[in-house]
């Protein structure tokens, strides 16, 4: 059975971030040889659609072009088919026999809407429209849980058209839409305990999770108050030095697993090293980059987690100059630079910063 092609890339990312992934996503390809245009429908629609000027094997597409890679993208994966004039009365039997032209079977059902309000007028229709697809896929024999076979993407650019795609569940994000559907704490301080939460669960792996993320260990956050970042770093069992000279949560300091001291998160120093530094301080991006280098490259701490509030234009150019700022400060120093805007982040992007030398 040949290998389905794929046409496109659809990428989904934060609305009103469209130009940013775009420009990524040409940049990208241009080092993956991959030669292409990446285009958006409007301004705020919440996805950009990279086409291939010529077709590949949809794997290839997602090697390359995938979504833990892509620093803008919610979500990503190759497009094996669009429909543009979905019947009303039957969307089942297009969606089952474009699938088996392509020839591809497939282990589950992911489907998807654009992030906006017009767009999420579409979820009760996917509720629905689930279970007559998946005993259709089933009947012709194209969709077999067994794990082995990618997942079938679905998307829903609006109520007339439905796009086909492939994904691998190792590059694919298991959040429809990338959107991370994590319960707010009531005993948390502050709401930005989710954005450590996700930050958390997307830049570091299975593995990397539990082999630095062990109780006892210590832990610095620079401008903490009112806590939200220190306590998800204390329900993991670490020890937390809270850095600012605003207020803490006074229930999280009774725990016993926060030490807040009053002082200037760009001058504070620890005494010895730390396993974690997490930093969400509003400030110029290139500070906090400069800040972020400054701890690593001198051993200060193993892991860093820090927020980049990006400005209003010209964000990919900044976070590139971040970016250089970081790596320069480490040139010769072994290790791991990483960026994600999370769903729960705005006008800002996530970076975890590793020392792999750290002894």
């Amino acid at each position: 059975m040949p290998l389905p092609i794929a046409s496109a890339l659809l990428v989904q990312c934060r609305p009103g971030f469209e130009k940013e992934v775009a420009a990524e996503l040409e940049e990208r390809a241009t080092l993956a040889s991959i030669p292409g245009r990446a285009s958006a429908a409007r301004e705020r629609d919440g996805y950009v659609m990279f086409q291939l000027d010529e077709p590949l094997i949809w794997s290839e597409v997602q090697a390359a072009l995938n979504w833990r890679d892509l620093i803008f993208a919610r979500q990503a994966w190759p497009v094996i088919h669009t429909i543009e004039a979905l019947p009303s009365r039957d969307r089942v039997t297009p969606i089952v026999e474009a699938l088996s032209k392509a020839g591809a079977r497939v282990s589950s059902v992911m489907y998807e809407y654009p992030d906006t309000n017009e767009g999420k007028s579409r979820s009760g229709f996917c509720k629905r429209f689930a279970g007559p697809l998946e005993n259709g896929l089933a009947q012709a024999g194209l969709l077999r849980p067994n794990g082995r076979d990618p997942q079938l993407q679905l998307f829903f650019p609006d109520e007339t058209q439905a796009w086909i795609g492939l994904g691998n569940a190792q590059l694919t994000n298991p959040w429809p839409q990338g959107i991370a559907r994590l319960r707010m704490p009531s005993e948390a301080p502050s709401r930005s305990t989710l954005k450590l939460a996700e930050a958390l669960m997307c830049l570091l792996d299975d593995k990397e999770r539990e082999r630095w993320l062990r109780p006892q260990g210590k832990a610095v956050d620079l401008g903490a108050a009112p806590g939200g970042w220190s306590w998800q770093l204390a329900q993991r069992g670490l020890y937390v030095t809270a850095i600012d000279n605003g207020p803490m949560d006074k229930q999280l300091l009774a725990g016993g697993m926060v030490t807040h001291i009053r002082a200037d998160g760009f001058t504070w120093r620890p005494p010895r090293a730390v396993d974690w530094l997490v930093c969400d301080m509003v400030e110029q991006p290139s500070r906090i980059a400069t800040l972020m280098g400054d701890w690593s490259a001198n051993k200060r701490c193993r892991h860093a987690i820090f927020n980049l509030k990006l400005p209003m234009k010209q964000r990919y150019g900044a976070l590139l100059k971040c970016q250089d700022i970081i790596e320069n400060k480490l040139n010769g120093v072994p290790h791991v630079l990483r960026f994600k805007q999370l769903y729960h982040d705005r006008e800002e992007v996530t970076g975890y910063l590793s020392r792999t030398d750290f002894r």
